[in-house]
């Protein structure tokens, strides 16, 4: 068989952020979802907290099942093996929170870091006064990040 085909790699990308319980497993479930020919999504936080509940919820009401996804440390992920026929770690760190983006370590090789700040449903829903109230704050985030990740690669490959 001959011809020019060539299988280009997924790239890999972690969303970070503080805990790893909401909008890194909803950027998770999203990529996995939207982007699963082009990108290997992993996610981890500065802490692992657990995945939120009414994250899983509220993307399980958009057709996304994150309920199987575990919340990881950072050092979890960033010392797992990689594929060796890629022989690479990520080639993006996506922070998605302020602590997570001035936590960020350096990371080997090429790594690219890159920031998209995102509103906390869980701090914002403390303050709810009823479970609608609160799932409107998880859902407007989760829509957010929907975006977010629809864009990419492009949009990381395009910012400096």
């Amino acid at each position: 068989m001959t011809g020019n085909c060539r299988v280009t790699p997924k790239l890999k990308i972690l969303f970070l952020c503080t805990g790893n319980s909401c909008r890194s497993q909803m950027a998770e479930g999203w990529a996995r979802r939207l982007k699963g020919d082009a990108i290997e999504p992993y996610s981890a936080g500065i802490e692992a907290r657990g995945v939120d509940a009414r994250a899983v919820k509220v993307m399980a009401e958009a057709g996304v099942d994150i309920s199987r996804q575990r919340s990881k440390t950072l050092s979890e992920v960033k010392d797992a093996p990689f594929d060796s026929a890629q022989g690479k770690p990520f080639d993006f760190v996506v922070t998605l929170c302020d602590h997570a983006h001035e936590s960020c370590p350096i990371f080997p090789g090429r790594t690219k870091v890159a920031h998209a700040g995102f509103d906390d449903p869980p701090r914002l829903a403390a303050e709810a006064k009823t479970e609608d109230e609160a799932l409107a704050h998880y859902r407007r985030v989760r829509d957010e990040i929907r975006a977010f990740v629809a864009a990419l690669p492009r949009r990381l490959e395009t910012e400096k």
